[in-house]
């Protein structure tokens, strides 16, 4: 259990938020939620005690073990796996070390036996005959091999040190987790795993995600960080983003009598409670929500970016075929006989190892880069519209305002107009007289989306579109995808994304692709049959 009374924190004369009350229990995970740069990763800085409130303060009980996922990837380059994991239990690793130092001396003790026994007493308390095993199978649960766990850090790769550092952190039964973005960087199978393993944890879990797919299988609540405040809401991401929306449209729906409000939000709730899932978050989320009252019910006054694509004209029947496609670079082959044909229905989601070889297909196909073998066509009616993995290029060293750098990309070149859509994009006021060079990532993607909306394409290529984008815009994202006419070719590591956009499946591998019809779970599904 962690409370956390009369909290406030400021930087600078700013306030991040301020006056907070909250009890977290065990047997439930919080998935915590904000705007980029509202505090969600200070906020759990100051929960661990990495960081002290400027009022308030965080109760742990005594004996309760806390264990975080640590953010360093080099903290542990001299020792081995094995140590490293069974770090997350600092007391039994000091044991540990003590037990080799004590075993190890030339002169043993009457005293040293003594103290050689307490030592084992405790050592088996806290099970470290298991430990060995117990890092093995959190090792191998994320995909790795158990050959690695005498392997020194820094002999790892930089996703390989990503797992290890999580298996740290869930090693040992820990009373309670907190986890900042455990997700970045882990492969479909590894995420599915930690899903799993969270789903049937006793403790307290408090997770900050911005994978809405994660947050809605974990989550028994959620934590929203909004304008100073932290609220504390029953329910999924899902459940909280839903039934925020229903409240806004509920309290503009002013001649609707109360009676049939409520009946509406008891449907509602309903519906959210109805999970058949076994997990214990799952059957907790369930309890939770059958009690709900309409009070508790959230009404954020979040706002979210518009971002709609409205294609100037219809696609004809011939939309790309790509024919033997290659390419090496450095002297990999990073695209070996890639062929394939787009239909105008298809929503086609990219999917493999090589983001390298994703990120090559797309510059090929927009003539950024030449293919060593192969070719390919687009039909007559298509007009392209590209989001790149990287945007530099269009920022960097531009003094250009946000509003002038959208003028370029517009037919109708009005303050009037241009303002009007910069608004919708969350730019408003004196906010589009910044200069783009100095926007922060996630403006610069929005700005991006903007470009693209304007230019009216019937054909979306956008590779990765939600790194650097906060849960509101990624949803914006979302629904602009799922709505829009024309075809589209994804690649990104948001599994709803995926899983509500595309309609066909192209896994890259070495030897060619992969090209199915379908959903992207369905596909999993295929992956782990075949």
């Amino acid at each position: 259990m962690i409370t956390v009374s009369n909290v406030s924190m400021q930087f600078g004369g700013s306030t991040l938020f301020k006056d907070v009350d909250l009890k977290f229990t065990g047997g439930n995970c919080y998935g915590i939620i904000g705007a980029n740069g509202a505090g969600k990763s200070t906020f759990l800085k100051i929960l661990c005690g990495d960081l002290e409130p400027t009022t308030g303060e965080v109760a742990i009980p005594k004996d309760t073990r806390l264990s975080v996922l640590k953010q360093d990837h080099f903290a542990y380059e001299e020792f081995t796996v094995l140590d490293t994991v069974i770090m997350g239990n600092a007391r039994l690793y000091e044991i540990m070390k003590k037990k080799d130092e004590l075993y190890a001396k030339e002169d043993f003790s009457e005293e040293d036996g003594v103290l050689a026994s307490e030592l084992e007493g405790e050592f088996a308390e806290l099970n470290g005959w298991e430990a060995e095993s117990d890092a093995s199978k959190l090792i191998q649960g994320l995909g790795l091999s158990e050959d690695i766990l005498y392997s020194l850090m820094s002999s790892l790769s930089g996703n390989e040190k990503v797992k290890v550092l999580l298996a740290q952190a869930l090693f040992g039964n820990p009373d309670i987790i907190l986890l900042d973005e455990p997700t970045n960087h882990l492969d479909i199978e590894a995420v599915r795993w930690l899903e799993d393993f969270l789903s049937e944890y006793f403790g307290t879990v408090l997770v900050v995600s911005h994978d809405r797919h994660f947050l809605n299988n974990v989550c028994t609540h959620i934590v929203d960080i909004d304008y100073t405040k932290i609220k504390m809401y029953v329910g999924n991401y899902e459940f909280w983003y839903e039934s925020s929306q229903l409240m806004q449209r509920m309290i503009k729906q002013q001649n609707k009598k109360a009676e049939e409000k409520i009946k509406e939000l008891k449907s509602f709730i309903e519906r959210f409670s109805a999970n058949k899932s076994k997990s214990n978050q799952a059957t907790s989320r369930r309890k939770l929500l059958d009690k709900l009252t309409i009070e508790e019910m959230p009404a954020s006054s979040r706002k979210y970016p518009f971002i709609g694509f409205d294609p100037d004209r219809d696609l004809g029947k011939e939309i790309l075929t790509v024919n033997g496609i290659s390419k090496t670079v450095d002297g990999e082959k990073i695209l070996d006989n890639v062929s394939f044909t787009l239909g105008r229905t298809d929503k086609v989601a990219f999917i493999g190892e090589s983001e390298q070889a994703i990120t090559m297909l797309f510059k090929i196909l927009m003539e950024e880069e030449k293919p060593d073998e192969g070719t390919f066509k687009w039909g007559i009616s298509t007009s392209t519209s590209y989001f790149p993995v990287d945007n530099n290029k269009y920022f960097d060293g531009c003094e250009m305002s946000i509003i002038d750098w959208m003028r370029q990309y517009s037919n109708d070149e009005t303050d009037t107009y241009l303002r009007g859509f910069l608004g919708r994009m969350l730019f408003s006021g004196d906010d589009v007289y910044k200069k783009v060079n100095v926007l922060s990532g996630g403006e610069k993607v929005r700005c991006m989306f903007s470009r693209m909306m304007l230019y009216g394409s019937n054909v979306l290529v956008l590779d990765r579109p939600t790194n650097h984008l906060d849960l509101e815009s990624i949803t914006a994202v979302n629904n602009g995808l799922v709505n829009f006419k024309g075809v589209v070719l994804l690649a990104s590591h948001d599994h709803e994304i995926l899983q509500t956009v595309a309609n066909r499946i192209i896994e890259i591998t070495p030897e060619g692709c992969i090209d199915r019809a379908g959903t992207y779970e369905e596909y999993l599904e295929f992956r782990k049959n075949r």
